[in-house]
């Protein structure tokens, strides 16, 4: 399928999936949400019941609890029915993200081990490594404090006015907090088949930085392994040319599903919120082209105009993952040297997610705002910092975003139950994050890749 006819597929999938959804939801799945968001409005004020009642002893309490459960047995069998109306859809997805999968590993590892082998030295490895990490870290820096500017200047959070929810209150999300000892099992593999059976991007990257180095200190022996893993990694990217066909039909499916799940309503339900957040989204990309454009010239343009598929397959399918082979593959075609691309990339995938970044800040202050708790300059600076810590190496840990959120927000006393706020537009603020994630991750690439000289023009 030829590059300008897979846009032009993908697009009219995002149109069709719209439309698809739409009409599934009012025909099929209104019903069922239906029932659902009765069964939650009545655990709810069962809920509040609870909270004020005095006596746990008597009949009136244990009732309540009774009914709280078969309340609850009704909402979980009614997601169970929907998620059942929807898995004709979610397949088509699945599928397409399971391949994506399949390759992502072995190509990770076959073409940093190339990279590594063919920089050489270790001072080289750490020349490269160094600035990666500088505009990493400067991007991280720029995303999260971009994302507090704007929501102390749009205010989304303060036409809520929530009344402060009891403690005991949970969403269910499981909380993450800054733990070396996690940290470093996150990032130092004790088993690489273990690292690729999982996906483990930044295990699987300290592995091959060992093994590139390696491969390298060996001299001519070393050479038979490069031109192995050359090989294989050109036999995984004509793979990717195949499961690429299946992109159109992934966004369809995808997008079919949220719709049709969510309905239309909740963009109306949360419009200025997910408007001021993309409008957010899009000065990022803006901040992150003109810097790119300050190395690149007017190159930083021409590469996103060869990333847009890749942007659109991440968007459609709520993953940056999704899009890497095919970002890979158009930074090589861009001038990019196979051996920056193939260092910096998987580095990018699990340091540098300026989309994520972002919404943590955008999305921690909202609930403040919401629950009209106001936290001065100082604080927010705190909130700031602590996220940048706690989200390095999280790429891959399901809804990462409000994992980290759900653990920071609980030290500035912001109430966890507010994020249920945000747990049903989640998928679709995701869709933005992992476009701009992708974008991000192309621009280092080829900034770094010019720094070094290994731009071709």
């Amino acid at each position: 399928m030829q590059k300008s006819k897979l846009t032009l597929y993908i697009f009219i999938a995002l149109i069709l999936g719209v439309i698809a959804g739409y009409i599934y939801n009012a025909t099929v799945i209104n019903n069922i949400n239906t029932k659902l968001s009765a069964a939650e409005v009545n655990i709810k004020t069962i809920d509040e019941q609870l909270v004020v009642a005095t006596d746990t002893t008597t009949a009136t309490y244990k009732a309540l609890k009774l009914e709280r459960k078969a309340q609850a047995t009704i909402r979980k069998a009614s997601d169970a029915e929907r998620e059942g109306k929807l898995v004709g859809f979610t397949v088509l997805s699945d599928i397409f993200l399971r391949l994506i999968k399949m390759i992502v590993a072995p190509l990770v590892f076959t073409t940093l081990v190339v990279g590594v082998a063919k920089v050489g030295d270790i001072r080289s490895v750490g020349r490269i490594g160094g600035k990666t990490l500088l505009w990493f870290l400067s991007a991280t820096l720029v995303s999260l404090l971009l994302g507090m500017l704007l929501v102390n200047l749009f205010k989304p959070g303060e036409a809520m006015h929530l009344p402060l929810p009891d403690s005991h209150l949970s969403t269910g999300i499981e909380k993450t907090t800054l733990s070396l000892r996690d940290f470093i099992g996150h990032v130092f593999p004790k088993s690489f088949i273990e690292a690729m059976a999982n996906n483990e991007i930044l295990q699987i990257v300290i592995f091959s930085l060992f093994f590139g180095v390696g491969t390298a200190a060996i001299g001519e022996k070393g050479e038979i392994v490069i031109k192995a893993m050359d090989a294989i990694a050109h036999v995984i990217l004509k793979i990717t040319g195949y499961v690429m066909q299946l992109a159109p039909l992934a966004v369809f499916g995808a997008i079919t599903a949220i719709i049709a799940k969510q309905g239309l309503g909740i963009l109306s339900t949360y419009a200025i919120f997910i408007g001021e957040f993309y409008f957010s989204l899009l000065i990022l990309w803006l901040v992150i082209i003109l810097a790119g454009s300050v190395v690149l010239q007017g190159r930083a343009f021409n590469l996103v105009g060869r990333i847009k598929d890749a942007m659109l397959i991440a968007f459609s399918t709520s993953t940056s993952e999704a899009a890497y082979p095919k970002v890979l593959l158009e930074l090589e075609r861009f001038g990019c040297h196979n051996k920056i691309v193939s260092f910096v990339l998987p580095l990018g995938y699990s340091f540098n997610l300026d989309g994520s970044m972002m919404y943590m800040t955008f999305a921690s202050l909202f609930l403040a705002q919401s629950y009209n708790i106001h936290l001065s300059f100082e604080q927010q600076l705190s909130m700031l910092l602590i996220l940048m810590l706690t989200s390095k190496g999280i790429a891959g840990v399901p809804r990462a975003s409000l994992v980290v959120i759900a653990g920071t927000i609980s030290m500035f006393n912001i109430p966890e139950a507010g994020l249920a706020l945000l747990i049903g537009i989640d998928p679709l603020l995701d869709m933005g994050r992992s476009a701009t994630n992708v974008l991000g991750n192309a621009m280092a690439t080829a900034v770094v890749s010019k720094w070094e000289g290994e731009l071709e023009n």
